[in-house]
């Protein structure tokens, strides 16, 4: 199967070994994606830090023909619990009714101006039917 591997630009991704996203097939993975601008900036808000990982993931999704509403899981990493609403709150802005499976874990980031960090998988196959848990 082909692998598709999508670069972000990021000086990191060849010293610490990693790509962006990579789409094997129909299944798309997008690695930990930081709240940063391309002039290496950061927002101290974390609804907006939050909206910038999701505008990055939106863009490496596109590069491999795939769309926010195919993504099927996203894991969520905070810094603080305090950031939970906010963050969640634009996590549900971005994904709207696609509604992945979600996980959000408070956890140490590497850049202190980080309060948000997120990844998603996302599968470009198949047909989508809803069921209900009992």
């Amino acid at each position: 199967m082909q692998r598709i591997r999508v670069s972000s630009g990021s000086p990191f991704e060849k010293r610490y070994g990693y790509s962006r996203a990579i789409r094997i097939g129909t299944r798309v993975l997008v690695g930990g994606t930081a709240p940063v601008w391309p002039d290496g900036s950061c927002d101290p808000d974390p609804a907006v830090q939050a909206a910038r990982c999701l505008e990055i993931i939106g863009v490496a999704l596109g590069d491999v023909g795939a769309r926010p509403d195919q993504v099927v899981r996203t894991r969520i990493f905070i810094a603080e619990r305090e950031y939970r609403d906010e963050v969640g709150e634009a996590h549900a802005r971005f994904f709207g009714d696609a509604m992945p499976v979600a996980t959000m874990v408070v956890a140490a980031l590497i850049d202190p101006r980080w309060k948000v960090e997120i990844e998603a998988e996302a599968d470009l196959g198949g047909a989508e039917r809803e069921v209900r848990a009992p």
